[in-house]
């Protein structure tokens, strides 16, 4: 078992620039794209997937010392830190049970959509560690009962697809992805939690009838209206919040705009590989199976390109840093997860129509339940992390993407009534 998990890993380590056009290549010729169309959109695919990572680590690599200025200038003193997604996903991949969690989510996959519990095929098999996320929670309160953390991986799973499917709609309305759902675990949950919560908010008087999207602040502010234009103010307000100087403060505006702009054309080039591959598979489906539609999964990414996710996502961060500051109970220091939050918007900002005021309303509540649930989950989260190279042993850990993930709270709590 230790060599398959250590063949598996080995094969993770790729990660989803290799991983992602792999899977799409051989998904296309089981739905019989003709080979050199079939390479073109993979290898399409991969390159798309490569500049996303590019333009979001100009993100990470800008907000990670912000928050760290941030946190020095204003003597914040939480204990627990945010590891962010990527410690939660070590954290996950290094589980015992992490190895046979891939084929048998897989198998759960086509077992749903023969017995038509979903429409989503997914092939975004890095975002499989969500799924083994909520196995290893399973794992560690249980005391490593296998049978037991492979079912809480299938139940987080179940819980995601239809999320997935139900929002596919909306995904498809508002950020043009046809044929595409999102099955990435966080972007799930959080969403989950968010809709209902947004809607609410969109019946209160006087805010109902204000709808603030990207279109909207362009028309009214011209130029200032602008992604670009939105971003700089953004970064300069962060980085004069960090107590940045004259000059940094213009370096993190400059960053924020090229983050706007970049990002959109990133995911327009790997749409450009994916839409003949899923044209193929609807078109297979519809011939094959009448009256059946299937959509492919991928990776939340895809839709982060949207001026008004991007906004909602950027506003959201020092109101993040606020709210672990003034929430009772809250233990965690937001650091890691900062970068990701355009992710956990992204049905908000979907079901909304891309209304950034109710999208921001709506994701500071989700954010400040999100707080909560990452403290709470501390000790199992801290677990999960002993055995991962470079994090802590005497270091309490958490993170909003793992521990802040209403589904995988959900997996916990249940863990917990058994043992």
């Amino acid at each position: 078992m230790k060599n398959l998990l250590d063949i598996v890993q080995g094969f993770l380590a790729l990660g989803p620039t290799v991983i992602l056009p792999i899977a799409i290549f051989i998904l296309a010729l089981i739905f019989r794209v003709p080979f050199t169309k079939a390479v073109r959109s993979a290898l399409t695919i991969g390159i798309g997937f490569v500049g996303i990572n590019v333009v979001v680590g100009i993100l990470t690599s800008n907000l990670g010392p912000i928050t760290k200025s941030i946190v020095e200038k204003y003597g914040l003193s939480l204990d627990t830190i945010d590891i962010g997604w990527p410690g939660a996903a070590a954290g996950s991949w290094a589980s015992p049970v992490a190895a046979v969690l891939i084929p048998i989510c897989l198998g759960v996959n086509i077992v749903m959509i023969a017995l038509k519990m979903t429409k989503t095929l997914d092939i975004d098999v890095w975002n499989y560690w969500h799924f083994i996320a909520a196995g290893a929670t399973g794992y560690v309160v249980s005391g490593g009962n296998w049978w037991f953390s492979i079912l809480c991986a299938v139940l987080y799973e179940i819980m995601v697809l239809i999320m997935a499917d139900r929002t596919q709609r909306d995904v498809e309305n508002v950020y043009g992805l046809k044929g595409i759902s999102l099955p990435t675990g966080s972007t799930a949950a959080f969403g989950f939690v968010g809709i209902p919560i947004a809607w609410l908010i969109a019946k209160i008087p006087g805010i109902k009838n204000a709808h603030v999207d990207a279109e909207t602040i362009q028309k009214r502010f011209g130029i200032f209206g602008e992604p670009m234009v939105v971003g700089l103010f953004l970064g300069l307000g962060l980085g004069a919040l960090a107590g940045y100087d004259l000059g940094k403060v213009l370096q993190a505006g400059v960053a924020m705009a090229a983050f706007m702009v970049l990002m959109p054309r990133m995911v327009k080039l790997l749409m450009e590989g994916l839409i003949p591959i899923s044209e193929s598979v609807r078109e297979y489906m519809k011939n094959r199976y009448k009256g059946r539609d299937l959509y492919i999964g991928l990776d939340a990414a895809v839709s982060i390109g949207h001026p008004s996710n991007i906004s909602t996502g950027l506003i959201l961060v020092p109101i993040t840093l606020l709210l672990a500051i003034i929430i009772p109970g809250n233990k965690v220091l937001p650091f890691g997860d900062l970068a990701t939050i355009p992710f956990y918007v992204s049905f908000i900002v979907a079901n909304r129509k891309g209304n950034i005021l109710h999208s921001v309303l709506a994701g500071t509540v989700v954010i400040a339940l999100s707080l909560l649930m990452a403290t709470d989950f501390t000790t199992a989260h801290t677990a999960m992390m002993a055995g991962v190279d470079g994090y802590g042993q005497n270091t309490s850990m958490s993170s909003l993407d793992l521990g802040g993930n209403f589904f995988n709270w959900v997996i916990l709590k249940f863990a917990q009534l058994f043992y």
